[in-house]
């Protein structure tokens, strides 16, 4: 018989590093630069920093394995660092997180990626992370590698040193790893930066790309995003083994008392209810360590079959419209877009909110027969593999786009120069793998999402329908201009009208010319004179949107499909209202 083993975490994900995203040197330099920036906005944020990040990916070499080139990858923040003792545990330790299971909406959460990055660059390139890192409360900065212990899940220090930094406080890593880069398309380097842009007004970055100059990209919101306190989770979330295990996590507290700190919405009312499900009334002053798996049971069945409240929804955390609607304008001109961000639910007993923003780029060649541009996001992390099995996806593809005035084909996305950006921003986040490249798509959320999808749609809508409206009227003008004088000319010629007759024809067409052009002048001179009354009461409220203009729907406009949604993967769910905002830089000439 052969001796069975034990492996550590470290040595798990050594072998097995495509789970986490290091499926392909591609991959890897965009998993490595995704996990370096998550981790600098989550330490700023929660430090109540504004971060300012720089960011540099250049190639330095050949690569030691086949087909790839040595890939030097610098992340550098001004958050608030990290202590000299938890530098290894930080870069060199898996599952090693202040935010393991905690329920907030932040980025990271598990404490792999940054651990996985190290994996790769030490098994590609012999040596893990190089660190400098500065506090406040330190003189000078520390510089040192970081490699993993493969054995023993730990993080090894090696050439630590200090010396002055010309900052207060901050982190650097640099990564030199086998990799190659793609700088555009679903995994391209620079869809991501244009991703995390968008989800983060706060946030200035400046990157350099390759032999490319550097850019720098200014924040246009400076309010630092407070991210809300960290909920507990709901009761029906929760499996038989999970449950138990949750429990053993209490020691040798009383049973009621659990059920009462270690989930949400469970009041003194609500194990009164329990016991009359079933759950033995001898159990609930009992410590937990004292439960056989037998009782567990019976209290796991009483607490599934009792209705209970659903989990708050102030753990969740949002992007918000005006600054969602002022961050896309960094990415390029725009002549449309439309904002959207619903109030906070409830899908599969989680808190989640969903904001949408469609823009259409004047500045991007795309052709009007290749899909649309899409951005999904988690917990505003840019998500770019697996698209076709994501709940984003499954959502944008049910919507009946050709309502709207999109070409759509079936069960796809729609058509056109478009981007079409998703965010989903939970504490629960559920993911298809532990590389975070997918969300799966429960019925709840993807209905969700589609309501959303729905209201962005009908601005959409708006805005095509008033182009066309406007197209037609320019056209019509153009021929009638064009061939009026020529008519008028004919018929005078073959009537043998005289020349007073002939002019007196030449002003009844402009008549009628102009009393034409002037119903359809007044409607958009109404709709105009809207627009800028709205936009006044804005910035009375202190809300200035500089050139652009604002239509606002009212909160009484409902939300109605122009048709059933196409394709298998149909959903419903209940008409609601919301205010969206949508802006539109008015470009070319009026008729």
């Amino acid at each position: 018989m052969s001796k069975i083993t034990k492996s550590s975490t470290a040595e798990y994900f050594a072998k097995n590093l495509q789970q986490v995203g290091f499926s392909s040197p591609l991959k890897a330099v965009l998993t490595t630069l995704k996990e370096a920036v998550d981790n600098s906005l989550d330490a700023c944020e929660a430090a109540g920093i504004l971060p300012d990040l720089l960011v540099e990916i250049s190639k330095v070499g050949t690569g030691s394995t086949k087909n790839t080139d040595l890939i030097r990858i610098v992340v550098e923040d001004n958050g608030p660092g990290i202590e000299g003792e938890d530098l290894a545990k930080v870069y060199g330790e898996y599952l090693a997180s202040s935010k393991f299971g905690r329920g907030t909406c932040s980025r990271g959460q598990q404490g792999i990626g940054i651990s996985a990055a190290t994996t790769w660059a030490q098994m590609t390139n012999a040596r893990g992370v190089n660190v400098v890192s500065k506090t406040k409360k330190m003189r000078k900065a520390i510089s040192a590698q970081v490699d993993v212990d493969i054995k023993s899940n730990t993080g090894v220090l090696k050439n630590k040193e200090t010396f002055d930094w010309d900052r207060e406080h901050g982190t650097r890593c640099e990564f030199i790893l086998d990799g190659r880069i793609q700088l555009n398309g679903d995994g391209g380097l620079v869809t991501y930066l244009e991703g995390t842009i968008l989800v983060n007004p706060h946030m200035t970055i400046t990157y350099k790309l390759m032999e490319n100059d550097f850019v720098t990209v200014n924040r246009v919101s400076t309010e630092v995003p407070k991210v809300p306190e960290a909920s507990l989770p709901h009761p029906h979330t929760f499996k038989l083994g999970e449950f138990i295990t949750h429990a053993t996590l209490f020691g040798k507290t009383t049973l009621s008392k659990f059920l009462k700190t270690g989930f949400s919405r469970i009041s003194d009312q609500s194990i009164s209810d329990f016991v009359k499900k079933g759950l033995p009334k001898n159990l609930l002053e009992k410590p937990i360590t004292s439960l056989s798996e037998e009782d567990f049971k019976k209290v796991f069945q009483a607490v599934q079959n009792t209705d209970l409240m659903s989990p708050s929804t102030k753990s969740v955390l949002t992007v918000g419209e005006e600054a969602l609607s002022k961050s896309i304008t960094r990415l390029g001109e725009i002549d449309f877009f439309a904002v959207m961000t619903r109030k906070p639910t409830i899908c599969d007993f989680k808190p989640v909110v969903v904001e949408v923003a469609l823009a259409r780029f004047k500045d991007r060649n795309q052709d009007a027969d290749s899909p649309v541009t899409l951005l999904r996001f988690a917990n505003r992390v840019p998500l770019q593999f697996d698209k076709s099995g994501c709940a984003i996806t499954w959502a944008i593809e049910s919507v009946n786009w050709k309502s709207y005035g999109l070409a759509q084909p079936k069960d796809s996305l729609p058509s056109g120069p478009y981007i079409f950006a998703v965010s989903i921003v939970s504490p629960f986040i559920k993911f298809k793998n532990a590389s975070k490249e997918t969300i799966d798509a429960s019925e709840e959320l993807v209905a969700e999402i589609r309501l959303a999808l729905i209201q962005a749609g009908q601005k959409l809508s708006r805005h095509i329908k008033k182009e066309v409206k406007e197209a037609d009227l320019e056209r019509k003008l153009a021929h009638i201009e064009q061939f009026g004088p020529i008519l008028v000319e004919g018929l005078s010629r073959i009537v043998k009208a005289p020349e007073a007759r002939k002019k007196k024809a030449e002003e009844g067409l402009r008549k009628l010319l102009g009393r034409d052009s002037e119903d359809a002048m007044a409607d958009l001179e109404a709709a105009e004179m809207k627009l800028l009354e709205q936009k006044k009461r804005e910035k009375k409220k202190g809300i200035d949107h500089g050139d652009e203009e604002i239509d606002v729907i009212s909160s009484e406009d409902l939300v109605e499909e122009a048709s059933e949604p196409q394709g298998t993967k149909k959903t419903t769910a209940k008409a609601t209202t919301k205010k969206t905002v949508a802006t539109k830089k008015t470009t070319g000439k009026k008729a």
